[in-house]
């Protein structure tokens, strides 16, 4: 055996004796190290939406997100989007790939069919097919985020309000703010309570102000709504301002909202529905004046 053989493996062995000794024997940390640690500020939390798997789409164009991320995407309103529904956007580019991908294979797949039945497509039919339904799958995930994000959005202000009425319940029965807010937060159920709750407990264990989660957690929906709440809840944390008739005021603020806005999506419903009958007027007018207008033309 070669000599720079048996160094190295004697080398390799006094290394694995070493770190055996150095696992059985940490070494101990200084008293300032511990200390340092034991009284430090905590840390701000994290994202307050966990991140939800992805199905196969999201595994299937997976290789393709790191391309795609390169390329400066997903936009700065579409990843706020992606926050609002616990998405990644890894997972987002991923299914926009997949999209595409499937989009640009839809094509060539039926012209094959039609081929194997016999009827002859021109090549540069699938060929513009797939160019197009590739572009349509790679924009589709864009446009269905920003519909689910606005519909969550719209459902946490709703939510909100319930929970402001829920936290003055409280508030007039002798409990503190922190405990109110706590107690509003147990009482409901969907979605904004899981985040609000999520969001106190996470205030808690990092020992924050709960206004700090809470306005983490509207920066992170995009509800401004939250954010004022979290000013309000400071102003009576630091500066023992009187919390319950503005927490009274802004759900009666964004009740008053929310109503206004349910009115006119009813409106704009209406003058969407006469646009069919107008059509059908139209179109019963043109089929009784045709024949007239026809033999006027061919009497010419």
């Amino acid at each position: 055996m070669a000599l720079w053989v048996i160094l190295l493996l004697g080398a390799g062995c006094g290394a694995g004796v070493w770190l055996i000794a150095a696992g059985l024997r940490p070494a101990r940390p200084s008293l300032a190290r511990l200390l340092t640690a034991l009284y430090a500020e905590p840390a701000p939390p994290g994202p307050v939406i966990p991140a939800e798997a992805g199905g196969w789409a999201a595994r299937a164009g997976r290789p393709a997100a790191g391309l795609l991320a390169s390329l400066g995407l997903p936009t700065a309103g579409v990843r706020a989007d992606l926050a609002v529904l616990g998405r990644t956007p890894e997972r987002h580019l991923a299914e926009k790939a997949a999209a595409a991908a499937a989009g640009l294979l839809i094509a060539p797949l039926v012209s094959a069919v039609f081929l194997l039945a016999g009827i002859a497509v021109p090549v540069l039919v699938p060929v513009w097919a797939g160019l197009l339904l590739a572009a349509a799958g790679f924009l589709a995930p864009d446009a269905a985020v920003k519909t689910e994000a606005a519909r969550r959005r719209a459902d946490a202000r709703h939510a909100l309000s319930a929970f402001l009425d829920l936290a003055t319940i409280a508030l007039a029965g002798g409990s503190g703010i922190d405990q109110a807010l706590a107690d509003a937060a147990a009482d409901g159920d969907g979605w904004t309570f899981t985040q609000i709750r999520r969001a106190l407990a996470a205030s808690a264990a990092a020992r924050t102000p709960p206004w700090q989660a809470l306005a983490a957690l509207g920066a992170e929906i995009g509800v401004t709504d939250l954010a004022e709440l979290a000013a309000s809840v400071q102003l009576a944390g630091t500066e023992g301002a009187k919390i319950r008739d503005s927490l009274a005021a802004k759900a009666a603020a964004l009740r008053a909202r929310q109503l206004s806005e349910a009115e006119a999506r009813a409106t704009s419903a209406t003058e969407r529905m006469s646009l069919p009958v107008v059509l059908l007027a139209v179109g019963f007018l043109i089929f009784l004046a045709f024949p007239a207008l026809a033999h006027v033309l061919t009497g010419l």
